[in-house]
């Protein structure tokens, strides 16, 4: 990186800083827009699951689908911050894109912010549709404050997995991304009771969930649902937790190791 290169950083006007984020965020966004093997998954997996087990086999407006829209909006919420981070994160890496990035007169968080935030607009999208699914096709009953709350679990919550994204895609060469992120995404929403409630489950099962931040966010969603009266504040702070560890991680291996 030159010395030229860096004056250009540090002397930006603030408006031409915060033009460069915003221009980076609508690249990312546009990017994943135009790559339908990235969104078509994301949006569809957790809603087809959703029609299949949350409409078909439930009773309309019955516990069950209230428990699956939360779950399944847990579940769909995950993809964007693991994938969206991970595997780009990790081919990117590969293809020599981030030390380009590093070299241009940008500020040095704008590419990261990007990814952030089309993860947080895809998952906002998931939640939409199953939210659509929900009160249209299944029935449930929901009052403005629920939409709005699982909106805002959509948005936020998918943080903790963007972190654990990021942190993942700088231990993995690129073509091993997608494989190793799935044998992280299926079994830590198995054992989140994600797809099963873990009342349902073997007992040790449930005694090991809260390892797992999936569990976290779903008990989020069940509260939101009206199916579970313990407080949320425990479960945010956590994932709170687990995204500020893991960015801080995910950024001391990404000035290291590139």
């Amino acid at each position: 990186m030159t010395a030229s290169s860096i004056t250009t950083r540090t002397d930006m006007p603030a408006s031409r800083v915060l033009g460069a984020y915003l221009a980076e965020i609508r690249s990312e966004c546009l990017r994943y827009l135009r790559n339908p093997g990235f969104m078509l998954p994301m949006t569809l997996f957790s809603t087809v699951f959703y029609l299949m087990f949350g409409v078909v086999m439930s009773p309309p407006g019955g516990e069950a689908s209230r428990y699956l829209l939360a779950s399944y909006s847990a579940f769909g919420i995950m993809g964007p911050g693991l994938f969206g981070f991970g595997v780009s994160l990790a081919i990117e890496r590969d293809g020599g894109l981030l030390t380009l990035k590093r070299a241009l007169p940008m500020p040095p968080g704008a590419y990261l912010l990007g990814k952030m935030v089309m993860a947080m607009a895809a998952a906002g999208v998931v939640v939409t549709l199953l939210l659509l699914i929900g009160v249209l096709v299944a029935h449930v009953p929901l009052s403005a404050g629920q939409v709005a709350a699982m909106l805002a679990m959509g948005v936020f919550g998918v943080l903790p997995f963007c972190a654990l994204g990021m942190f993942i895609g700088t231990l993995i060469k690129g073509q091993g991304a997608p494989g190793l992120l799935n044998l992280v995404y299926l079994p830590m929403a198995f054992l989140s009771g994600l797809w099963i409630p873990l009342r349902m489950m073997p007992s040790i099962l449930g005694r090991i969930a809260p390892v797992w931040p999936s569990y976290h966010l779903n008990q989020i969603g069940q509260r939101i649902m009206g199916l579970s009266h313990a407080p949320i504040l425990g479960h945010v702070l956590i994932l709170l937790v687990v995204a500020a560890v893991l960015f801080g991680l995910a950024a001391r291996r990404l000035r290291r190791h590139g």
